[in-house]
């Protein structure tokens, strides 16, 4: 595990969407009412970077979990969040983005910790760890599968040259719920990347990763008691449209805790 240098300053799915969109396909899943019904999403993020020695194994364990899904009635959501405080020791990461590393930080911040990491997965906002523990991502996993999520659904995918527009919809924050609101963020992933690392730790060596973030945004905002449905635009120019991973996040304000996510995917 790496220190880093740097300072710490939506339920269940019920995507039953299939269309063929301008580009390619869109895979809404899970494909039927039924299946989303019996599946619990759970989102991984983990924080990584090529300029990192220690972080190819939890790369790899990313990988595994999306892969093998192993839990039982549990959808593990996965997206590889590249920081950029790596940068200026050896190799820039192609996939690095400074969002990443301030969104890690606030996860510190609430987490309590002295200072950000890599590799670190944290568990749909609520629980952050070594990136690399296979058994705690599990554990973790399975815990927070427990917890009620408001359902989110994204309808009407499709492309128009660099710009990717949808619809989001969600069921509401219950009054049950603790947070007073929270943000509607839009994620878009290449479903796999690699590099063929020149420089830094990882000199000489072939780095694969799943689900890399190249774009998070911030698209509305909820408030207890209410829904949230709009139509979305966004410039998909960064991402792999041939083969996109497309995630809606409700996100709390305050503790960012994970309250409700969706997702689909967009291959050629």
């Amino acid at each position: 595990m790496k220190s880093s240098r740097f300072p710490v300053p939506v339920s269940i799915a019920l995507l039953a969407l299939l269309s063929l969109g301008y580009f390619g396909i869109v895979r809404a899943e899970p494909k039927s009412i039924g299946d989303a019904t019996a599946h619990t999403p759970v989102l991984i993020e983990l924080f990584t970077s090529e300029g990192c020695s220690d972080c190819p194994p939890a790369d790899a364990l990313l990988e595994k979990l999306d892969r093998s899904q192993p839990l039982r009635n549990v959808e593990l959501i996965v997206l590889s969040e590249h920081v950029d405080y790596w940068d200026d020791i050896g190799w820039k990461d192609l996939y690095s983005s400074h969002e990443f590393s301030v969104r890690q930080s606030n996860y510190a911040r609430r987490f309590h910790l002295g200072e950000v990491y890599t590799p670190q997965m944290v568990v749909d906002g609520d629980v952050g760890f070594v990136g690399s523990d296979e058994r705690r991502a599990i554990q973790v996993s399975e815990n927070a599968a427990k917890a009620e999520k408001i359902p989110v659904v994204l309808s009407s995918i499709h492309i128009d040259g660099n710009t990717l527009a949808m619809h989001i919809e969600s069921g509401p924050l219950t009054p049950s719920a603790s947070p007073k609101s929270a943000n509607v963020l839009l994620v878009l992933a290449d479903d796999s990347d690699q590099s063929n690392v020149r420089r830094g730790e990882n000199a000489g060596r072939t780095l694969k990763h799943v689900a890399v973030v190249r774009k998070l945004t911030q698209v509305g905002t909820m408030d207890r008691g209410g829904t949230f449905s709009r139509d979305v635009t966004v410039s998909a120019e960064t991402a792999n449209l041939r083969n996109l991973r497309i995630v809606a996040i409700v996100q709390e304000v305050e503790a960012g805790r994970i309250l409700g996510i969706g997702s689909a995917r967009l291959s050629n």
